[in-house]
């Protein structure tokens, strides 16, 4: 492609602690680019890296220009094919602005991007697959097989002349011993299912617990202190009931689950550093293609978790656009980090005694609908294969501390964040519009607020599930902007009546909706970017539908035993 290229050469220091080497000069020989010998987890040879790149960048220094195939070996006929299609479209690559080696083995491999701006004539089409066609015959495998082996006998050649390889090293041989039962063939799944529901038994029923309510303790000893400050200063009702009911109550309620989020993901990112989580996507490969889906479809779906607008964000990486479209459908099913604050809400005011169990459950119906949901896509929407998956499983490390506050960091930051921004003004709307009737009178009940009013449109469709309460719904419909919202606008309309004012049949389909209905409105957007206008408006009614259909059907259920 003549880009300015520099080659960092990650994991150096393993490989000499293992007794290998590599040619660092013969390498740059053959590759015709700068190679930087680094190792990104001790910081060394960093500076020179950075050195390098700002040096290229500033000169364009492009790579030099080699043949990669051979045309003395077995790939001879795939050297004559790229030469003589590169003759044929030359004229055709320069006015497209293409380096032309570039384009010629694109159109090998039926790259119909790099077709479309070469603008080629139909005799020019039939003379580039006669000459394809006779490559495909004299080297006895498909065009994009000839291609890519073409390109492992080069990296083989490199890999000959300037690597001696290094010892098998301990941490290899431990990883292999421990892949035998992390990642086996029985007991892989069994072992991820119960590292999860162990990790969400230690935040939901253990730390995360005592945290959470030391951390509500501290916001409630400032909420007496201002609210006297107020009293005290005779500040007027209004502005009183703003601050204190309005942004006390909604922001504190949410920001008393930062513990929750932190200590989740200490475990989640300690999982991720150890190397774990690349054998989670490895094990998954084999669920995922019984319905419809490879194992790198898992990465997106694994970011999911943590929140909806990376994960469909990543599904760029994936190589085929039917898996693409397919993962970015999936992703709002798995259950992201801003409905935390929903699930500990509920679990610790109507199922303290059990909040480890229903959190794994509400987990695993969210992947168990996926699933279902996947198989009917795979046989209406995207019918066909998925992608072949080849991915690198590391070997298993000890997490960096570094690594794990730095993600912890960042999950917290994001957190108090939205606390403070879509969540306040989202709490501010809320306790207005509960507050004054249609006339901007303060009302002493909210049943004659104008949000009242407006929420009372939306009791008959949640009213089969039974949540026929403009409370509930108004709390469902902010979620909208923000998951937590429900948190907050539930604190403000109900007070601190919650536990007593909803049934724990309640509190149940509140969880199993908010599992389940359409993402929040950023990650609508980023849906929307990455697919469309229809396909976003379809997501939101079609992952609407699901949840209203499930939670009626767990409705159902558990009101046989509760």
């Amino acid at each position: 492609m003549q880009t300015p290229t520099v080659i960092a050469l990650n994991m150096m220091d393993e490989v000499s602690a293992n007794g290998g080497t590599i040619d660092i000069n013969g390498m740059e020989a053959l590759l015709g680019t700068p190679v930087i010998p680094i190792s990104a987890a001790k910081n060394e040879g960093i500076e020179e890296l950075v050195h390098h790149v700002v040096h290229i960048a500033k000169y364009q220094e492009k790579p030099k220009r080699y043949d990669f195939c051979d045309e003395h070996d077995h790939n001879g006929a795939v050297h004559r094919c790229l030469h003589a299609i590169s003759h044929l479209i030359q004229d055709h690559a320069q006015r497209a602005g293409l380096p032309l080696r570039f384009a010629a083995s694109k159109i090998i491999e039926g790259d119909k991007l790099v077709l479309e701006q070469l603008k080629l004539e139909q005799n020019e089409k039939e003379a580039l697959e006669h000459i394809i066609t006779q490559m495909e015959a004299e080297r006895g495998l498909d065009r994009s097989a000839a291609i890519a082996d073409m390109r492992f006998n080069f990296i083989n050649k490199v890999c000959r002349a300037t690597v001696i390889k290094p010892e098998q090293s301990k941490e290899h041989l431990q990883s292999q011993k421990l892949d035998k039962f992390l990642a086996g063939k029985y007991s892989a799944i069994p072992v991820f299912i119960l590292a999860m529901c162990s990790i969400f038994y230690i935040t939901f029923n253990f730390l995360g617990l005592y945290f959470q309510e030391l951390l509500e303790s501290v916001i409630d000893f400032i909420t007496k202190i201002t609210d006297a400050a107020l009293t005290s200063m005779n500040v007027s009702s209004v502005m009183h009931g703003l601050i204190i009911d309005g942004i006390f109550s909604g922001i504190g309620s949410v920001i008393s689950f930062l513990p929750i989020i932190i200590i989740l993901f200490f475990f989640l990112s300690m999982l991720e550093d150890s190397g774990y989580t690349a054998r989670v996507a490895f094990f998954m490969d084999r669920l995922l293609r019984k319905i419809g889906l490879s194992g790198r479809s898992i990465v997106p779906m694994l970011i999911g978790f943590g929140c909806t607008v990376p994960a469909v964000m990543s599904t760029r990486t994936l190589p085929s656009e039917r898996d693409r479209r397919m993962t970015i459908l999936l992703t709002p099913f798995m259950s992201c980090t801003a409905k935390l604050p929903i699930y500990a809400f509920f679990v610790n005011a109507f199922f303290p005694e059990h909040g480890g169990l229903i959190m794994s459950g509400l987990y695993l119906l969210g992947i168990a609908v996926a699933v279902v949901v996947a198989l009917i896509y795979s046989n209406t929407l995207f019918k066909g294969e998925a992608v072949p998956f080849v991915m690198e499983l590391p070997n298993y490390r000890l997490p960096k501390l570094k690594n794990v506050i730095r993600l912890m960091w960042e999950k917290a930051k994001d957190f108090i964040q939205r606390a403070f921004t879509v969540i306040l003004v989202a709490t501010l709307i809320v306790w207005f519009l509960q507050s004054f009737d249609l006339q901007f009178n303060i009302v002493e009940n909210s049943k004659d607020s104008i949000l009242a009013m407006v929420a009372g449109l939306f009791e008959p469709i949640f009213a089969p599930l039974g949540l026929r309460d403009w409370r509930i719904c108004t709390s469902l419909i902010s979620g909208f902007m923000a998951k937590e919202n429900v948190v907050s606008t539930l604190n403000i309309l109900f007070g601190e009546n919650v536990s007593t004012a909803i049934s724990n049949l309640t509190a149940a389909s509140i969880l199993v909706f908010s599992l389940l209905y359409t993402p929040c409105v950023a990650a609508i957007t980023s849906i929307k970017r990455e697919l469309g206008t229809r396909w976003a408006f379809g997501v939101i009614i079609w992952q609407c539908v699901i949840a209203w259909l499930v939670t009626l059907f767990v409705k159902i259920i558990l009101s046989t035993f509760m």
